[in-house]
């Protein structure tokens, strides 16, 4: 039978069943042993588009319990793409542990649950009304936490950790951004993560293992490897185009998603399933399975270069030192290109100008957000200046304290 970190049901009296909570265990003031209740944390996510916001919760859940040392329950109204990033998940049962965490379906009617310490609304998500009542009969009240979305936006540091009161009941929110600056939330990044990415990277038999694993072969010599994980993108017939004429083969290997469409059009198949491999020109395209979290960061840590999307993705791109393209979540009015061009504002100050200005021309053009895309040969002929900074880059994310680790303090303050 599974064992859950902490869960509270009403009893029939009406009275809250509290079963003994995990404990730690601190220095007191005397200095011996204190015992000292784990702090109890409730995450809400709901699935907006495939598996960006569930990805940042289920990493986010996983590390506030790993080096947090939160007692976590994550509540997730699609368990069925929550199986898709971790192997162990049971998408017909409603309750389990996963990783250390307790994950619950998100249904209606929401069951009646006594509040964790700590509430994380993830992106926004709205939480059920019948736990927000029972928010407000808590004394003390819970620290209530607004996750927003990813951001090198200036505007977000003036916002981060406002607090905001409920127009109705006793409750304050505070908003939390994640970002890249020192004075943001950070990003989610685990401890020795780093060091675990560059070891991989260093043995070649480990990297053969890996590709072994997929049905990848071996790499051709001289072939240029790259991860394809975007959106539907009109840039992507041009660019495929041009590895197909280069001089250089090029794999391309491609986890099901979105681009699936596109590809078959390109290559002019019905369909393309995992495990199929189709050859124009100089391009390979080999289509992967959707691989869950881990295997996904190895994915990235073997190829040369990633296309990436959304959020999730996109800050496992970055932390795996390789050069990268990022197909932003696209919004009406091209509302995200100052999104887009924050990020890259932030991330090309470090950049030799020439490459700057070919990485912001080549994800303009992937991005839809300049009228003509601009070709794959003047983006990676600047490929070495592209991996020193990427590996420089990748450095600097691993030394800043992360977003579980800025969360965990912001919230024991106010506890």
């Amino acid at each position: 039978m599974a064992r859950f970190k902490f869960g509270r049901a009403l009893r029939p009296d009406g009275r809250v069943e509290r079963p003994n909570p995990p404990n730690m265990t601190e220095l007191g003031s005397n200095g011996t042993r204190e015992a000292a209740t784990a702090v109890r944390c409730d995450i809400f996510c709901t699935v907006v588009d495939n598996y960006g916001d569930i990805g940042v919760a289920y990493r986010l859940a996983r590390q506030l319990a790993d080096e947090q040392g939160f007692s976590v329950r994550l509540w997730v109204d699609r368990l069925d793409l929550l199986g898709k990033l971790c192997a162990q998940a049971d998408p017909a049962s409603a309750r389990q542990e996963l990783s250390g965490i307790e994950v619950r379906r998100w249904c209606a009617p929401f069951p009646a649950v006594e509040p964790a310490d700590v509430v994380i609304e993830a992106f926004g998500c709205a939480l059920p009304d019948r736990y927000l009542a029972q928010m407000a009969a808590q004394d003390p009240k819970p620290v209530w936490i607004n996750l927003e979305y990813l951001s090198a936006e200036t505007w977000t540091l003036s916002c981060h950790g406002l607090a905001s009161p409920h127009p109705r009941l006793p409750l304050t929110k505070h908003f939390f951004f994640p970002g890249f600056a020192p004075d943001s939330g950070g990003i989610i990044h685990e401890r020795f993560l780093d060091s675990r990415r560059r070891a991989f990277q260093e043995d070649s038999r480990a990297v053969n293992a890996f590709w072994q694993s997929l049905g990848v072969p071996g790499a051709a010599d001289q072939e240029l490897r790259v991860s394809l994980f975007s959106y539907e993108n009109a840039a992507m017939p041009r660019t495929l185009g041009q590895w197909a004429d280069s001089p250089q083969p090029v794999r391309l290997l491609v986890p099901e998603g979105r681009s699936t469409p596109q590809l078959c059009a390109f290559l002019g198949e019905d369909r393309l399933v995992p495990g199929m491999a189709r050859a124009v020109g100089s391009l390979t395209v080999q289509m992967l399975p959707f691989v869950e979290q881990a295997r996904y960061d190895r994915l990235l840590w073997a190829c040369d270069v990633n296309f990436v999307r959304g959020e999730d993705s996109f800050v496992r791109a970055q932390l795996a030192g390789r050069p990268f393209v990022w197909h932003i979540y696209p919004q009406e009015g091209q509302a995200h290109a100052a999104k887009l061009r924050a990020f890259m504002d932030a991330y090309c100050a470090g950049l030799p100008g020439p490459a700057g200005a070919a990485l912001r021309a080549f994800w303009e053009g992937w991005n839809g957000t300049q009228a003509v895309p601009a070709p794959w040969d003047a983006f990676w002929t600047h490929r070495d200046a592209l991996r020193e900074h990427a590996r420089r880059w990748a450095r600097s994310l691993s030394h800043t304290p992360g977003l579980a680790a800025n969360l965990g303090e912001f919230c024991r303050n106010r506890l």
